[in-house]
């Protein structure tokens, strides 16, 4: 009885045939450990001196061990199914479909923006690393990689790309018309990166946006203000405005009014004068080319002191200090020389009391 049985199930499952599929999957997923622990450190230690090959076998690493499980997979099924031509034509085109995957993922790796394909590239234009010509062109690798293996699966199904890029001619124009703006985004960008207004991790001004660039992408650029706000803008937008690099100046301008007494000695005045600018001329810190410190102002209230000159750094956190330091040191030199700040002052012009008499028997 229970042998009747076992033959049943035997004949049903067909069990020796199941138990020769399983070890083929479990071999093939020995060879994945072996290939991960021996052959593939073996080929990165003899590999090692070239950057590029090194990166390959990287990019490549988890899509052939994703092959050796699709492999052992695939073999076994096709053992025990190989009667059944229908699941096997599904099998064959999954298995297909996985390769090209596996295929795709290890390009789309290699496509990184860090890759050393890439850096040789752009080494080779004379593209330097705050470029963001590497990222994009990154990007436009890996949307390609994507498309055709899409495509290759697509066809592998048996759906007629030939039939879907007809059908699209047919809405050609809407489509066209519908994505204008995209496309002058995309153009934007490239135009960006071609002429170098700017480059990651410049501080820029625009008249919609002011901050330091992160990133461009196919659309937009990502501009991170001093709020730490992201603010993304399209690549059209910052193509089509005046950008303002401040990250690009070989020195920073400091300028204002030094506001003094209106009652200053003119001698006190002439001195501390010519003794703030012989200053700014000694100061390390201060670009000797535009100095200017000349009084300019004569105010009800103030005489006013005009200063021009350049910071020779170009950080704000500098750029504050050296301000600092200057403008310490003229108040310095103003209280040696007698010469007092200004301060707001209201006249008040009282009337004598004979006007005030009048003015009281007209009432």
């Amino acid at each position: 009885m229970i042998l009747d049985w076992f033959i049943e199930l035997e004949n049903s499952l067909r069990l020796v045939p199941l138990g020769i599929a399983i070890g083929i999957f479990l071999l093939f997923l020995l060879f994945r450990k072996l290939f991960v622990k021996y052959l593939f450190s073996f080929l990165m230690r003899r590999m090692e001196r070239s950057d590029i090959a090194v990166k390959v076998l990287e990019a490549f690493h988890k899509p052939l061990r994703a092959v050796f499980v699709l492999l052992g997979a695939y073999l076994a099924i096709v053992y025990y199914a190989q009667e059944h031509w229908m699941i096997l034509s599904v099998i064959h085109r999954l298995f297909r479909s996985g390769i090209v995957i596996a295929v795709g993922v290890g390009l789309y790796n290699m496509s990184a923006s860090s890759s050393a394909l890439l850096e040789r590239v752009g080494k080779r234009f004379g593209v330097d690393e705050a470029s963001m010509l590497i990222p994009f062109l990154s990007k436009a690798v890996r949307f390609v990689i994507i498309v055709l293996a899409a495509t290759v699966v697509i066809s592998e199904w048996g759906f007629s790309i030939n039939g879907v890029v007809a059908g699209m001619g047919l809405g050609s124009l809407a489509i066209a018309l519908a994505a204008k703006d995209t496309l002058g985004n995309i153009l934007g960008g490239i135009i960006i990166i071609l002429e170098k207004p700017f480059s990651k991790g410049d501080w820029i001004l625009t008249p919609s946006v002011e901050g330091v660039v992160e990133d461009i992408t196919f659309r937009s650029s990502k501009i991170r203000t001093f709020a730490d706000a992201v603010v993304t803008v399209p690549n059209s937008t910052l193509a089509d405005q005046p950008i303002t690099n401040w990250s690009r100046m070989g020195k920073r301008r400091i300028t204002f009014t030094l506001n003094v007494a209106v009652d200053t000695e003119p001698n006190n005045l002439r001195s501390a004068i010519e003794r703030i600018e012989q200053y700014l001329m000694e100061d390390p810190a201060i670009d000797p080319g535009t100095i200017m410190v000349r009084f300019n102002e004569i105010k009800e209230s103030s005489l006013g002191i005009f200063l021009y000159y350049f910071s020779k750094t170009v950080a704000w956190k500098d750029h504050l200090t050296v301000r600092q330091d200057t403008q310490l040191e003229m108040m310095r030199i103003l209280a040696e020389e007698g010469v007092k700040l200004a301060y707001p002052v209201q006249r008040i012009l009282l009337e004598n009391d004979h006007a005030i008499e009048k003015s009281d028997s007209m009432i």
